[in-house]
């Protein structure tokens, strides 16, 4: 094959001398392949001369399938190197708190199980930084939910509930579920979560503007403070899986729901082990909490 490739690149250049250096090959090496390929053809493919070198009309012929039989050899390699890269290859994920404690534990394991060797590198961010994280190419894909990110294509994996979050002597925490309404009175502890927050969306939706006496990045965090009576809030139900917290959790009415997609860079950007852990956790998604 590297014939062929010494090959196309003189009738690029136009020099064997320039070829060779370009390919790293001496100047006898090169016009030695290139007559070797004639020989086995039986064709003369090339004509020398002061002004150059030129296809003679038999290589001009032959030049479109010598073209697609380089590309399609490239192509293979290509596709040998990203199948090797399975043995070492790397994964970049954009993450929120909940989703890296309570899924991305037994997706990878299984993961790891079937291709041991690729790495994974996960970023925790929110739904401002997990976006951009993708477009600019830091990360391979990134968990979001659409509502964030409209104009964007994403995959959707599932729906999750959310739960006021009371402490164990609140007067709202007798109640089978906390209307909305009610906990506008409180003084209420907000989950920064970027550009979009689920629990804000509802409120507004009901024509309503909670009390917001701190915001914080940490779920966890905010589970303390409300266990210490600073205040209540309302927390994804995957973030109040395993919590020992002295609490009170309750449904709220209206019900705020969220919708958790994933979003990736373009197809063709994508590796395959990117690619094969997107699929991987697709098929998983019915499973997990």
């Amino acid at each position: 094959m590297n014939r062929y490739v010494a090959l196309l690149k003189v009738v690029e250049v136009g020099s064997f001398t320039k070829a060779a250096k370009i390919l790293g090959y001496t100047q006898p090496a090169m016009s030695q392949m290139i007559a070797s390929l004639e020989n086995e053809l039986s064709i003369k493919l090339l004509y020398r001369s002061r002004y150059g070198v030129r296809l003679t009309p038999e290589g001009e012929r032959l030049l479109p399938s010598i073209q697609s039989t380089v590309a399609q050899f490239q192509s293979m390699q290509n596709i040998a190197g990203e199948i090797r890269g399975l043995e070492s290859g790397v994964v970049r994920i954009g993450t929120i708190s909940s989703i890296s404690c309570h899924w991305l534990p037994p997706v990878i394991k299984q993961f790891w199980q079937k291709y041991p060797n690729v790495q994974l590198i996960v970023h925790q961010g929110d739904y401002t930084t997990i976006p951009e994280w993708v477009r600019t190419g830091e990360l391979d894909f990134g968990f979001v939910t659409p509502d964030a990110v409209q104009g964007t294509d994403s995959r959707f994996l599932k729906y999750g509930g959310h739960r006021a979050c009371l402490p164990k002597d609140h007067p709202l925490a007798r109640l089978p579920a906390v209307p909305l309404e009610a906990l506008v009175k409180e003084p209420f502890l907000l989950l920064e979560e970027g550009i979009y927050s689920e629990p804000l969306a509802a409120f507004h939706a009901s024509g309503l503007e909670p009390n917001i006496r701190m915001t914080m990045h940490d779920d966890y965090s905010i589970l303390s403070m409300v266990e210490q009576g600073l205040g209540v809030t309302i927390l994804p139900e995957l973030v109040l899986r395993k919590q020992s917290y002295d609490i009170v959790m309750l449904p709220t009415e209206p019900m705020v729901m969220r919708r958790i997609s994933i979003i990736s860079r373009n197809e063709n950007e994508l590796s395959i082990a990117a690619k094969r852990f997107i699929d991987f956790l697709i098929k998983c998604a019915d499973n997990l909490p």
